[in-house]
């Protein structure tokens, strides 16, 4: 075997604290404390896959459940292949702050910032 040419695996999805804080606070908001964020990869968008963000109430039995803090993120199996290796983070700008997915098998995005294509 070639180590020179072997890559090494992508590690696990991993969500923030600050993400985290994030998903509670919402979820308490919206009167639902127990509930988590579902990240899910779509076909589509302008650069081939996007993300999608949603609030339930509870995890599918083949999801990757990721709690940090109070918060809990949802991942289905094959959206999870297109996010290993990824982090889920808390943005704040002067335009608004919103959930920032930090993906390294990303090899280009576009300007909205949800919408991305792999090598």
């Amino acid at each position: 075997m070639d180590l020179a040419t072997t890559e090494a695996p992508l590690a696990p999805f991993r969500v923030t604290p600050r993400a985290a804080a994030q998903v509670a606070e919402i979820a308490a908001r919206e009167g639902k404390p127990g509930a988590g964020l579902r990240l899910a990869v779509d076909a589509g968008g302008c650069s081939g896959f996007q993300y999608r963000f949603g609030l339930e109430d509870a995890p599918a039995p083949d999801d990757l459940v990721v709690e940090e803090g109070e918060g809990r993120v949802f991942v289905d199996p094959v959206s999870l292949e297109l996010l290993a290796g990824a982090e889920l983070d808390w943005a704040e700008a002067l335009i608004g702050a919103h959930f920032a997915v930090k993906n390294p098998q990303a090899v280009s995005a576009c300007g909205c910032g949800t919408s991305f294509s792999v090598g």
